[in-house]
C-alpha cells in the first residue's frame, strides 16, 4: 500500500474511532472495540473481546512470532473525557476533517494512537512480516476514570494474554523546538497519584444574618494557598536526565539556562526564560514538583441557608520518590491548619530504565525520519496505564510520535477543540509502525 492511501485509511479509522461516544463516565466503550474487533476480522486477524462490565469493553489480538525474542506490545485507551459541546467549534464526536485536520474529543487522548497501532498491527499482517517476537495489540477502556474496568481488570484476570517484555503506549508532550533542533520526549517514568479533599467547618444559620463563621470562608482561604504556592522543588532521576540531555545538544548560552532548572535556587528563572510556549513550561513545572490542582468545589443544599461544611476534591499527582506522609507533610505546610485534609488511595510514581534495547530503536527510527533529531527521557506528569502493565514486568514506554506544529496545537488533550493533523497522523504511524518492525522482525 502506498503512503497516500495508507494515510487516508488511517483517518477514516480516527474518524470511525472519534465518532463512537466513549466518554467515561459511562464509558460504553464495547461499540467501539467491536469496531476495532471487525477491523482485524476483515484482515484474517482473530481478536480477543473482554468485557469487565456490561459494556466495558476490551480487546486482545496477537501476531505471532518466532519465539527467538521476548513479547512486545502496543496499547492504549478508546475511552474519552467529557466535551463541553456548546465551547468547541466543531461537533466533539464529529471527527470531522477540515483544512488537513481531523477534529473530535480523543483526537490526541488516546485514539489518534490506538489508530496509529491497529495501523501498524494490520499492516505487519498484509505484509506477512517474519517476526522474532510476538506482537500483541491491546485496546482499554476506563483509562481516563482510573483505569479498573480496563488494563488493570486486564493485569489481574487475563496477565497470560497481555505479558509482554517491551510496551510503547501514550506518553507526554512528545516534542519540541530549540535553536532549529527536534527533540522528542519518550517518556521513561510517569507520576503517581495522592487525591485528596480539604473540607472547611463553620455555624449553619439563616442567610439573611451573615456571620464570619462560614464553612466557605476556611476552604477559600486554603484554596487560593493550594493555587498560589507551588509544592516543593525536586529533581528525579528522569527529569535530571531529561534537562541535562536536552542541554547538551544546545548552544552554550541556552544549555546553560535550561540546566538552570535542576537548581532550586535558579529553577524559576531558568523557567521564566525559556524560548517555548506556555503550554510545555506548564508541562516542565509539573515534571519538577508534586501538584495539587482543585477541581471540584461542594457546598450548601439552599441558597438561603449558611453551610456548616464546604468541600474541594483536589486532583494531586506525585513524583518518583514521594510517600504518602510526605506528600501530606507537603499540603499540610502550604494550606495551613484551617481545614481538614482527608487524602484517598496513594498510586506511587513509577519509572523505567531508559538504558534499553527499545528506547535505543525510537532513537535510531526517529533519527531516520528526522535527521539531527534528539531524543531524550522525560516523565508523564498525568498517569496511564502503564502503572498497571509494569506490574507483569514489563518495560513500558511513554511515546506518541509528533512534530512540533506551533503553541496552537499543543495542550489539546482534554482540552476544547481537540484536533490533529493529517501530517502528524502520518509521520506518527510510520514511526510507530518502523520502530515495531526494526524491534521485532
Amino acid at each position: 500500500m502506498n503512503v497516500h492511501a495508507q494515510t487516508s485509511e488511517i483517518v477514516q479509522i480516527l474518524q470511525n474511532l472519534i465518532r463512537f461516544d466513549t466518554t467515561n463516565p459511562p464509558g460504553n466503550e464495547t461499540p467501539c472495540i467491536e469496531y476495532i474487533a471487525r477491523l482485524l476480522k476483515s484482515e484474517g486477524i482473530q481478536s480477543t473481546l473482554l468485557e469487565s462490565a456490561p459494556g466495558r469493553g476490551n480487546l486482545v489480538a496477537r501476531l505471532t512470532g518466532d519465539g527467538s525474542l521476548a513479547p512486545f506490545m502496543l496499547f492504549g485507551h478508546v475511552d474519552v473525557v467529557p466535551a463541553e459541546a456548546d465551547k468547541w467549534q466543531r461537533a466533539p464526536f464529529s471527527g470531522e476533517l477540515l483544512d488537513g485536520v481531523v477534529w473530535g474529543r480523543g483526537a490526541t487522548d488516546m485514539k489518534h494512537m490506538v489508530a496509529m497501532n491497529l495501523m501498524t498491527f494490520i499492516q505487519l499482517k498484509r505484509d506477512k512480516v517474519s517476526l522474532k517476537r510476538d506482537v500483541i495489540f491491546m485496546a482499554n477502556a476506563d483509562e481516563e476514570v482510573g483505569g479498573q474496568m480496563g488494563a488493570a481488570w486486564m493485569v489481574q484476570n487475563h496477565p497470560h494474554l497481555i505479558t509482554a517484555d517491551y510496551a510503547i503506549t501514550e506518553g507526554g508532550a512528545t516534542s519540541l523546538e530549540l535553536e532549529g533542533k527536534s527533540f522528542f520526549v519518550c517518556s521513561t517514568g510517569e507520576k503517581g497519584a495522592a487525591r485528596f479533599t480539604l473540607r472547611g467547618h463553620g455555624a449553619p444559620g439563616h442567610a439573611s444574618q451573615p456571620h464570619t463563621d462560614n464553612a466557605i470562608l476556611p476552604l477559600a482561604r486554603a484554596l487560593v494557598k493550594v493555587i498560589e504556592t507551588p509544592l516543593p522543588l525536586h529533581v528525579t532521576s528522569t527529569t535530571r536526565a531529561f534537562v541535562t540531555s536536552v542541554a547538551s545538544g544546545l548552544s552554550a548560552p541556552l544549555g546553560e539556562l535550561l540546566l538552570g532548572l535542576l537548581d532550586e535556587r535558579h529553577h524559576e528563572d531558568a523557567l521564566a526564560e525559556l524560548p517555548v510556549a506556555e503550554p510545555i513550561k506548564r508541562r516542565i513545572n509539573a515534571m519538577f514538583r508534586n501538584t495539587a490542582t482543585p477541581t471540584i468545589l461542594q457546598a450548601g443544599t439552599k441558597i438561603n441557608v449558611i453551610p456548616a461544611e464546604a468541600v474541594a476534591h483536589v486532583d494531586c499527582r506525585v513524583l518518583p520518590g514521594t510517600t504518602a506522609d510526605s506528600i501530606a507533610s507537603e499540603v499540610r505546610a502550604v494550606v495551613g491548619d484551617g481545614v481538614d485534609i482527608e487524602f484517598g488511595h496513594f498510586s506511587p510514581a513509577q519509572e523505567s530504565d531508559p538504558a534499553s534495547p527499545l528506547l535505543g530503536t525510537i532513537r535510531d527510527v526517529v533519527s531516520d525520519h528526522v535527521p539531527g533529531a534528539i531524543v531524550v527521557p522525560g516523565l508523564i506528569t498525568g498517569g496511564t496505564d502503564a502503572r498497571f502493565v509494569t506490574k507483569l514486568g514489563t518495560k513500558v514506554y511513554g511515546f506518541i510520535p509528533t512534530r512540533y506544529e506551533g503553541p496552537a496545537m499543543m495542550g489539546l488533550a482534554h482540552a476544547h477543540d481537540e484536533r490533529i493533523s493529517v501530517a502528524n497522523l502520518k509521520f506518527g504511524l510510520q514511526v510507530i509502525s518502523d520502530i515495531t518492525r526494526k524491534f521485532c522482525a
